[in-house]
């Protein structure tokens, strides 16, 4: 320190200062393109498939097989009574293969094997017997039963098709070898069930709008070589797909209409839902990444770690506490407790400008953030549509997308047809080769009622049913 007033000491200091911010500064920036080689370029929030480098998992110490000392050990369970044959296995011979001696009996092992028939498809040919009126002079030929009009599938291998595809993400050509028919015929298959199933999804979204808890979210998706997004509207017992060509306002209003709605519905903070006719909460394992990286990118920071280490577990019990089994009073009296807290946090004053940027969006969005301490159905995040999105991303990266705006729409009336069943408890396989039978002998009938026989009651209605809210202090 220049003490003497040293003009010469006095550069030297000015100097070292210079070279420390200039270090300060690129170790800045060394740190982000680090943790973007790391985490790739949208940091936490980046898709695994779009990391540069996977971490290896660090190998862990196996456990012991078998019971502990002391404790009865458990084996495989039998099928009980349960089991659909028995088949008694005698030996190849009665007598001993070394010395040669008649072997005794010594009782029956039991021991219990899951298996499956080969599936091949059947080739059959329906002699299809006329009749003829002499009086109308008209001819009448019966039908067969279980194949749709002109149709040269049956509807038990339609329904297969369309279950391994569109329900458990099958390739197109891995379909085509299993069932032996073509890539074509198969598409014929799959535009021909969607045009029967045409009116269920708009079904889907009347029942949608009424679901006192609803969450979305959106992905891209490429179709006729063009980028677009697959657009998803869920609830615990329905999942509706819009595949469309842009990110616009316009595909959720078209979903949730114009007048208003009750319930709420989850998304992260993306702009096209602000105008959806209900209430919002924003997801907070959105906002729990973001102050993650926040941590990551200041790590030498002090009010930077002050401030993650007070907000990240005040999110993460947010999260965590409508899982929790207690009763509804403690429920919401935690639900007060982390909720003022969190709003405390919020409100103190910051320097830094991480901090600040937090902290303004939960200052501007103070109606958007808690309606998970108010009702006990609606969770602090979204995890229920990024685990249904999911299947159709896997589906982008083997299909790159869909090859036509057809085949879009196809894709949307079926996904949100099967996958819909398998939520709601039901056989999408066959229930969909019931639709089709019956379709086959009546056209008319209503392809809704058909594949879901009885509404089923929203899950999220039985798990949390709305009870009067305790009376609480508010926060």
């Amino acid at each position: 320190m220049a003490l003497n007033n040293c003009p010469l000491c006095l550069d030297k200091q000015r100097r070292i200062d210079e070279l420390e911010d200039e270090v300060k500064s690129l170790r800045a920036v060394l740190g982000r393109e680090q943790r973007k080689m790391e985490d790739g370029f949208f940091g936490s929030s980046t898709p695994s498939s779009k990391r540069p480098f996977k971490k290896a998992t660090d190998k862990k110490e196996e456990k012991p097989k078998g019971a502990r000392p002391g404790h009865k050990g458990h084996g495989r369970n039998g099928h009980g009574d349960g089991e659909d044959r028995t088949e008694d296995i005698f030996p190849v011979s009665e007598t001993c293969p070394e010395c040669g001696k008649l072997l005794m009996k010594k009782g029956i092992e039991r021991r219990s094997v899951v298996d499956i028939a080969l599936v091949k498809p059947e080739k059959i040919s329906f002699n299809l017997h006329k009749r003829y009126c002499p009086d109308c002079r008209k001819s009448f030929t019966p039908q067969p039963q279980g194949v749709l009009p002109k149709s040269l599938y049956g509807n038990r291998l339609i329904s297969k098709a369309v279950t391994m595809h569109y329900l458990h993400g099958v390739p197109i050509e891995r379909v085509c070898e299993n069932l032996g028919i073509g890539s074509g015929s198969l598409a014929g298959i799959f535009r021909r069930c969607s045009h029967l199933f045409a009116d269920v999804p708009q079904k889907l979204i009347e029942q949608y709008r009424e679901s006192p808890v609803k969450h979305a979210d959106e992905t891209t998706w490429r179709t006729n070589g063009k980028n677009g997004y697959v657009w998803l509207f869920a609830t615990e017992d329905l999942s509706i797909f819009q595949f469309g060509k842009n990110r616009s306002a316009q595909v959720p209003l078209a979903v949730f209409g114009k007048e208003p709605l009750k319930g709420t519905l989850v998304v992260d903070r993306y702009n096209g839902y602000n105008k959806v006719p209900c209430s919002i909460q924003y997801c907070y394992a959105h906002l729990l990444r973001e102050v993650e990286d926040l941590e990551k990118e200041f790590p030498d920071n002090t009010e930077v770690s002050t401030f993650t280490a007070v907000v990240i577990p005040l999110l993460s019990s947010a999260i965590k506490l409508r899982k929790q089994p207690i009763e509804d009073v403690e429920f919401y009296a935690q639900a007060a407790r982390i909720r003022s807290e969190i709003q405390a946090v919020m409100d103190q004053p910051a320097r830094h400008l991480g901090i600040r940027r937090i902290q303004d969006i939960f200052r501007k969005n103070k109606n958007r953030l808690y309606h998970w301490s108010e009702d006990r159905r609606v969770p602090a995040e979204n995890n229920l549509a990024e685990r249904d999105l999911r299947p159709s991303v896997i589906a982008r990266k083997v299909s790159f997308g869909s090859v036509s705006d057809a085949g879009a729409n196809t894709r949307s009336v079926l996904q949100t047809t099967f996958i819909t069943l398998k939520k709601r408890g039901l056989d999408p396989e066959h229930q969909a080769a019931i639709a089709l039978d019956n379709l086959a002998r009546d056209p008319t009938l209503d392809a809704y009622s058909l594949l879901f026989p009885t509404r089923i009651k929203n899950i999220s209605d039985e798990s949390y049913p709305q009870r009067p809210r305790p009376n609480l202090p508010e926060p």
